[in-house]
């Protein structure tokens, strides 16, 4: 198995999230699914325990969840604002993956560039 720090699986989690349609609509029905029946049922948060979607965005992401499991698509606005918001449901999506199967969906290329990043911001901040 990889190698990988666990900030390596954050940003890459997170990446997906953000920029691959696929993952932004898996992960989006994934925590819907973990919302209770009145969550899902109300469009709302309200209880406190850890899983499901935010205050903030419980309205939103329930109603584009119900949308998508329901029609199977989204518009292009709906789209970029899951877009937006899914980065930050990163640690609940890596907690309910298989983390083998995750790890392994990390290509060699990402881990290598992660690491001359990290490099790279160790070697600017001892500059200043």
């Amino acid at each position: 198995m990889k190698k990988l720090t666990k900030q390596q699986i954050k940003e890459f989690v997170r990446g997906k999230l953000a920029n691959d349609t696929r993952w932004a609509l898996h992960g989006l029905t994934k925590i819907f699914e973990f919302q209770t029946a009145a969550e899902q049922e109300y469009e709302t948060t309200c209880e406190y325990n850890g899983v499901g979607f935010t205050g903030a965005d419980g309205e939103i992401l329930t109603s584009f969840a119900k949308q998508y499991i329901n029609r199977k698509w989204l518009s292009e606005k709906q789209m970029a604002i899951v877009m937006k918001k899914m980065p930050k449901y990163w640690k609940q999506i890596i907690s309910i993956s298989d983390e083998e199967k995750l790890i392994k969906m990390i290509p060699e290329s990402f881990i290598a560039r992660k690491e001359t990043i990290m490099e790279i911001h160790q070697k600017l901040s001892f500059a200043s």
